[in-house]
């Protein structure tokens, strides 16, 4: 179990029986363009997980979809044999057509199938955490879908239920049919669309982990040209994003973050963002560019 000493950020009681530092990794950005295929550069890629570990990191999130396959075999590669307190977290419920669209894949024999094939991937025997990327599709009930991965759970092949890409009535519905541990939306300091959901899942004790914590390269780029987040960096002698990320884990104590990059430098940047200390003064002007529920480009 990782102790408060050590881990990055502080620690979150993810499980009954797992802890996991506040600060982690996300390994999409390790495929090749578009998340697809395999790196330029396989070695730094290894590299990069290899000095996550390193770092401290303590959870790293990844899915089957990422290549696909390619991130999870890198994975293994690099990281085999697993340290005892790595929690690895995994998404199902969607696959990649061959031009790279993201579809859904719900069947509940399909999210048993694909539950297996990251188990054979990663070379694991149980995985800590799987995400239900859900999408209302084919008729197919939520209900049902998590069924599959309940089964999955008490068969000792899944520890703990998570969501993603889910609206909070989506994630109360979900409430009454499994015990979720974590939900995986897009929520960053210029899109607080998730915030009804951050609420909810911080009353019930649950993780939230935004996706797209920077807006990088995605969506939202206009945070890099904003006055206040550029000052308060300068202030500090640190990046935006690392500034950016800092709010984050200020913002509400189940946030944990997986910042992803290809990149070892970037990655040593993204963890040291841990040891700034925003004043409440750069917290309130930091809070104050959104208001909860909105985008950048509504309070413009």
């Amino acid at each position: 179990m990782t102790s408060a000493s050590n881990a990055l950020g502080g620690v979150f009681q993810l499980t009954a029986d797992r802890q996991v530092g506040r600060v982690g990794f996300g390994a999409m950005q390790l495929a090749g363009p578009g998340v697809l295929g395999p790196p330029a550069d396989r070695d730094q890629a290894v590299r990069v997980l290899r000095r996550a570990v390193e770092l401290g990191i303590d959870h790293i999130d990844t899915s089957d979809f990422y290549g696909p396959w390619v991130v999870n075999e890198l994975i293994a590669e690099a990281l085999r044999p697993y340290r005892d307190d790595l929690v690895l977290a995994t998404k199902i419920g969607a696959y990649r057509d061959h031009e790279g669209a993201w579809l859904p894949l719900n069947h509940p024999d399909a999210l048993r199938a694909q539950v297996h094939d990251n188990l054979r991937r990663l070379h694991l025997e149980a995985l800590d955490l799987v995400y239900l990327r859900h999408t209302v599709d084919r008729g197919i009930p939520l209900a049902d879908q998590l069924g599959a991965l309940t089964e999955l759970r008490e068969q000792g092949l899944v520890r703990a239920i998570g969501l993603s890409n889910v609206s909070a009535e989506q994630y109360q519905e979900a409430q009454r049919h499994a015990e979720i541990a974590a939900v995986q939306n897009l929520y960053n300091v210029v899109n607080r669309t998730s915030a009804d959901l951050l609420a909810k899942t911080a009353a019930a004790g649950a993780a939230f982990v935004p996706f797209f914590p920077l807006g990088s390269g995605f969506a939202d780029s206009r945070a890099r040209e904003d006055d206040v987040l550029r000052g308060i960096a300068e202030r500090h002698g640190a990046t935006q994003a690392q500034v950016s990320l800092a709010w984050l884990l200020r913002r509400s104590d189940n946030i944990l973050l997986i910042p992803g990059t290809s990149s070892v430098a970037h990655l040593e940047e993204n963890t040291a963002a841990v040891g700034i200390e925003l004043s409440d003064a750069d917290i309130d002007a930091l809070s104050g560019l959104v208001a909860e529920g909105e985008t950048l480009e509504e309070a413009h």
